[in-house]
């Protein structure tokens, strides 16, 4: 006998072996369901006897269900009718058999996802000119907003170690010191001292011995207006979720609350005080308040020999009109609330009539802090000069230096800035509209050419892998190819 006989006879028997397995499992079938009908009738003989005729040699089974119907229905009969006999039926603690509701979508338009959609067939001739007009608009505004932003001025100098700075004048570290100006002639480095006085800030008494950082700088052009003057913290977690939480709204709002309603509320860990009085502010977010004082611009130079005057700057409108609406006079006296633990520099004994509750609705820099910052570097805006501008020159600012960043590892910095319609100094948004628009441009010059040199034919159904005459490999399918 040749292989190939041999092959073909084993399929042969193979095939006659999967038939018969089909036909047993049929017929057991059909035995089981002829063996439930019988035996409805409780061991008697149904009418015209269900016979069934089985050829074991062949599997070729024969059923012939005389008066089918009437057996089955005669069996349903007669299972209503014991079901309704039995001590069952009449439990009242019987459970009644629950409809099992369907989970099937509801057949609607929008439940079976048939909703009328736009569709379109993307082809050369609607793609391509698609990414040539992304490109044309948007490099030109990438550039627009990039050269907005080379056009802002701006100085930036670190003082978190003025404390270490000599009394007299000195070279401020290079590190320390960013700028961006229009003009690159600038001759003359940036200089810091630390001296003590006895000085009084703007909103509390006369500190002495307070340590006093004062900054030199050179402007090479003049700049603004308008000119911003900001400080600049950084690795300071504003946004952290207990911190932003740790407020009272009514107490903000200029309400009465009481010792017990604020010992309940969510300025956590900074409720009452020690001789069991609310704190106003309540919470870490008033308690942190920055308070460095940073005094106008002094101009002790002039490079075009102009003369000297100080530049003033103030700190009404630091605030958004939105934010401070949010603040009223408070209700409170002066011996019913005690100030925050970080500002006893300001209120030594307390609130007094000498010395007494702030107004937070007049307090523009409480509203600059307390709209709490998204990220650990930020800038806040201290003092703003709207109408002036500012002349090129040496300038001197004083700091009154009392906020401690070397506790929590951070900077603060002095921040000088102009501004456009864009804003403040920002290359980020200009740089990603060049590089999408260039890159639409780029990608819509490869696929002209590569449309041009190998056009395809739209609805070419031999692209589909699908479509290919290659037979499937066994390790797709998982079948044997051999049989």
């Amino acid at each position: 006998m040749s292989l190939n006989e041999f092959v073909m006879k084993k399929k042969r028997k193979e095939g006659r072996t999967k038939q018969a397995r089909k036909k047993s499992l049929l017929c057991s079938s059909w035995w089981a369901e002829a063996q439930s009908a019988r035996s409805a009738w409780h061991g008697a003989e149904p009418p015209r006897t269900l016979r069934l005729w089985t050829d074991l040699d062949n599997f070729d089974i024969l059923f012939i269900y005389d008066r089918h119907e009437k057996v089955t229905n005669k069996m349903s009969q007669t299972q209503t009718l014991q079901h309704s006999d039995s001590m069952e039926a009449e439990d009242p603690h019987q459970e009644s058999t629950k409809k099992h509701k369907s989970r099937r979508p509801a057949n609607t338009a929008f439940r079976q996802q048939r909703l009328k959609a736009w569709q379109p067939i993307l082809t050369p001739k609607t793609v391509l000119p698609i990414f040539f007009a992304v490109g044309i608009i948007f490099a030109p505004i990438g550039g627009l907003l990039l050269w907005a932003s080379t056009t802002v001025q701006e100085l930036s100098i670190d003082y978190t170690n003025c404390a270490d700075a000599p009394n007299d004048f000195g070279p401020i570290p290079d590190g320390n010191v960013h700028s961006a100006f229009k003009s690159s002639n600038t001759t003359s480095r940036a200089q810091w001292k630390k001296t003590v006085e006895t000085v009084t800030p703007q909103y509390g008494v006369e500190q002495n011995d307070a340590t006093v950082c004062t900054l030199q700088f050179t402007l090479p052009n003049d700049i603004g207006p308008p000119v911003y003057l900001y400080y600049r913290l950084s690795n300071f977690y504003q946004n952290h979720r207990r911190y932003v939480k740790s407020l009272d709204l009514k107490q903000l709002k200029g309400q009465f609350v009481s010792n017990s309603s604020i010992d309940g509320s969510s300025c956590n860990p900074l409720k009452l005080g020690p001789d069991g009085k609310a704190y106003y502010p309540c919470g870490l977010i008033a308690n942190s308040i920055f308070n460095d004082t940073i005094n106008s611009p002094r101009i002790v130079s002039t490079s075009g020999g102009q003369e000297a005057a100080n530049y003033t700057m103030t700190n009404k409108g630091i605030a958004w009109g939105s934010d401070l609406q949010l603040y009223k006079k408070t209700q409170y006296t002066n011996d019913q609330v005690v100030p925050p633990p970080n500002w006893i520099l300001r209120y030594p004994d307390g609130y007094t009539d000498e010395n007494p509750i702030p107004d937070l609705s007049q307090y523009e820099e409480f509203a600059v802090w307390m709209r709490t910052a998204g990220l650990p570097t930020f800038s806040k805006l201290a003092l703003r000069n709207d109408n002036d501008v500012m002349v090129a020159g040496t300038y001197q600012v004083a700091i009154y230096d009392f906020f401690p960043v070397k506790l929590y590892g951070g900077t603060k910095s002095l921040f000088i800035s102009t501004r456009t319609v864009m804003g403040g100094k920002n290359d980020f948004l200009g740089i990603a509209y060049l590089v999408l628009g260039g890159l639409s441009i780029v990608l819509g010059v490869f696929f002209t050419v590569a449309n041009l040199i190998k056009p395809r034919k739209l609805g070419d159904h031999t692209y589909l892998s699908w479509n290919n005459d290659t037979p499937a490999s066994a390790t797709t399918t998982g079948r044997d190819t051999a049989r």
